[in-house]
């Protein structure tokens, strides 16, 4: 986060009536519920990043060969997957970025739905709360798509951005590069940007003062967590991550945190279990920023989250084929 305040079932009966046949209505589709993403994957992906940012000076910064890297990493995987990925550049403070983007193929690029969040970390470390745990949440979420073979009614993006810690750069670039079509297409945008702090919150992102349709998107992040049996807190981002350009552009956003640099109160600690007047990230943009500061309980949660926020907004159905995904990795 920157640092700045069905498997579908047909059937057609034939009958006679008037020397002519009339069809029976199609069966309706049978919705599919959002699974329980497993945290321990959530956690290899995080162990991938901490491995690439130690393989390259300690950190997965932008301009540096850890973020490229980075973005490879993720690539292979959906590639791996069926996803249509393509990575977008862009130029800042001298140096090259990256966007990765990918596409589930064979869905409505007229509606689309997208989640993202931002894969680069600060100079100072490896940035795996700040910001890996979304960006591993987002890929875990992608490939179960792909894994089970999900019929979308809608189109579905994922999206990982490039230069977000030196102010929004790599998504503020790609909305700007939509044309008006192409942004109308985009009906909401979900943002995830640290979502495993060590002394973790649970807090929605606020419709207030957002675009029209944000609201629904708050209220189905909330009833993700309020199924889990978990209580939430509203909190205003502004313009702190990645769902800023999107709102600019009168796109609906929405987004889950489990808190940076912020304390936590009294009754947040009775409320979430945490420790009282302690940071919710106290290794917020340090180099202590390692796999040894994620909350696995608070990752698999907010995890979740964004599981059954995309299932629900893309009409997820069962697939013709079960467990059928497109070169899927094993």
């Amino acid at each position: 986060m920157k640092l700045r305040p069905a498997l579908a079932l047909l059937a057609a009966l034939a009958v006679p009536v008037a020397m002519s046949t009339v069809p029976a209505a199609a069966a309706p589709v049978k919705t599919l519920a959002a699974p329980d993403i497993p945290v321990a994957n959530v956690q290899a992906h995080l162990n991938d990043l901490q491995r690439i940012a130690t393989s390259n000076g300690g950190n997965r910064a932008h301009g540096r060969p850890g973020y490229l890297a980075s973005v490879n990493h993720l690539k292979s995987k959906l590639d791996a997957a069926g996803y249509q990925t393509r990575v977008q550049t862009f130029t800042t403070s001298g140096a090259t970025g990256y966007n990765l983007i990918a596409d589930f193929p064979g869905t409505d690029q007229n509606n689309v739905i997208m989640a993202g969040g931002h894969l680069d970390s600060v100079s100072a470390g490896p940035g795996i709360n700040d910001n890996g745990s979304g960006s591993a949440g987002l890929l875990e979420v992608a490939l179960t798509v792909a894994k089970q073979g999900v019929k979308p009614a809608k189109g579905l993006r994922f999206a990982w951005w490039g230069a977000e810690e030196l102010g929004l750069i790599g998504s503020t670039y790609y909305v700007n590069s939509l044309t008006g079509t192409q942004r109308s297409a985009i009906k909401s945008y979900l943002n995830f940007d640290m979502i495993g702090s060590p002394n973790p919150a649970y807090f929605v992102y606020s419709a207030s003062g957002q675009p029209s349709g944000s609201a629904a998107l708050q209220t189905l992040l909330q009833q993700g967590f309020q199924a889990k049996g978990v209580q939430t807190e509203l909190t205003s981002v502004g313009g702190r991550s990645d769902h800023a350009a999107f709102a600019r552009a009168g796109i609906p956003v929405g987004g889950t945190f489990s808190g940076a640099e912020g304390r936590m109160t009294s009754a947040q600690a009775q409320k979430w279990g945490g420790q009282a007047g302690v940071a919710f990230d106290r290794c917020y943009h340090r180099s202590c920023d390692t796999t040894s500061n994620i909350n696995a309980t608070a990752l698999d949660r907010h995890t979740d989250v964004i599981a059954h926020a995309v299932y629900s907004l893309i009409g997820a159905s069962a697939p013709s084929t079960t467990n059928i995904c497109w070169r899927c990795p094993l």
